[in-house]
């Protein structure tokens, strides 16, 4: 009896001592797969030019540590908000060139549409190119409303001698690129030029609502400056 018991003490001994040595290798081994590899981040699906990255387009990927370069991102709240200049394949690393936070170009699906001044009851005064803006529909005996639920980007800013209004010596554009808030405001605040004329990225079903409703003369355009442009220069500041 004494014999089995000692029988069975010795094989539940090796058992565990096999478990223990096997749950030290698991870790080890993923250890050492951690300090080999690193994750970066990633689209979950195919991703076309001119679209902007939200947070549930974004996943994480590990990839060889040999396989990373600079340009990889590692935190996915750095891309939000971005537009893809390239087309991004599923599970390819978002590398920066690849994407831009403020682009003055048409995305996809869009077009640059300059305003006719007869379609515009004002705009705002300290918009300059890069800005995000919204656009009010006002007049036609109708209540004034909100012409697009989502801010446009003004693709340039000119005077009527055709000039882009800005400060040269303290440029918004830089400062807009550069995530800089007080940059931006001291660049509206010194940059001189009466606004003759806004052209703006629109897709097409925007362009021809908002000239359907003013081409009678009867309603037209307020374009206002948006805080989305101040906002995106502030998450930039606090970026690590």
């Amino acid at each position: 009896m004494n014999r089995k018991r000692h029988v069975w003490i010795t094989v539940s001994a090796a058992l565990v001592s096999g478990l223990l040595v096997y749950g030290v290798y698991v870790l080890q081994l993923r250890q050492v797969k951690f300090q080999e590899t690193v994750e970066v981040v990633v689209p979950v699906r195919f991703v076309a030019a001119g679209e902007r990255l939200q947070a549930d387009l974004l996943g994480m990927k590990q990839i060889a540590k040999a396989s990373y370069v600079p340009e990889m991102s590692l935190h996915p709240e750095e891309l939000g908000g971005m537009e893809v200049v390239v087309p991004l394949g599923a599970n390819e690393p978002v590398l920066s060139w690849k994407v831009d936070k403020f682009r003055l170009l048409p995305g996809r699906d869009q077009s640059t549409f300059q305003i006719p001044r007869d379609y515009v009851l004002s705009v705002s005064n300290g918009i300059r190119a890069g800005d995000r803006v919204v656009v009010y529909l006002s007049g036609g005996g109708a209540e004034s409303v909100r012409l697009f639920p989502d801010s446009v980007t003004v693709a340039s800013v000119k005077t009527s001698g055709n000039v882009e209004i800005d400060d040269m010596d303290h440029s918004n554009l830089k400062s807009l690129a550069n995530s800089n808030k007080e940059g931006m405001y001291a660049a509206r605040r010194d940059a001189n030029g009466m606004i003759d004329s806004v052209n703006l990225n629109l897709t097409e079903s925007q362009w021809l609502r908002l000239d359907s409703l003013c081409k009678d003369g009867k309603s037209k355009v307020v374009i206002a400056y948006s805080s989305d442009s101040l906002d995106i220069a502030k998450a930039g500041e606090s970026e690590p």
